[in-house]
């Protein structure tokens, strides 16, 4: 079984049969600020993160969300899609400069729905 940073299992002892208990060490949420949008509209945001470190990076929009992917890669990262709604973004070690990814999502809100696409510009400190 592979562990990853944002969730360790642990065996229960004494139980009849296996019972895994998530442990969750996920990672805070990005730094940011944000152009708020209606869903069917684009919109940006910048995110501040340190070398090496991660990050959890929300889709903001007001609403839910119903479908979501990366459409942009980062260059100088990895983004990893944790649900519908949230995503992990993690730097380089050693890199310090700028990155760019973006999120395509289709969700509906209260005064529009539709497809969006989020841009984010990093700043990797």
């Amino acid at each position: 079984m592979r562990l990853s940073s944002l969730a360790t299992l642990a065996l229960v002892a004494g139980a009849s049969s296996p019972t895994y208990v998530s442990i969750v060490l996920a990672a805070s949420e990005c730094s940011r600020s944000m152009e708020l949008a209606d869903w069917g509209e684009n919109s940006t945001g910048d995110i501040s993160v340190a070398s090496g470190d991660s990050c959890i990076f929300p889709i903001t929009l007001r609403g839910a969300a119903s479908s979501s992917e990366i459409s942009q890669k980062p260059a100088h990262g990895k983004l990893k899609k944790l649900n519908v709604a949230t995503y992990e973004y993690r730097t380089k070690a050693r890199y310090k400069g700028s990155d760019t990814f973006a999120i395509k999502a289709t969700g509906e809100g209260p005064k529009a729905s539709g497809t969006s696409v989020i841009t984010v510009h990093a700043t990797i400190k």
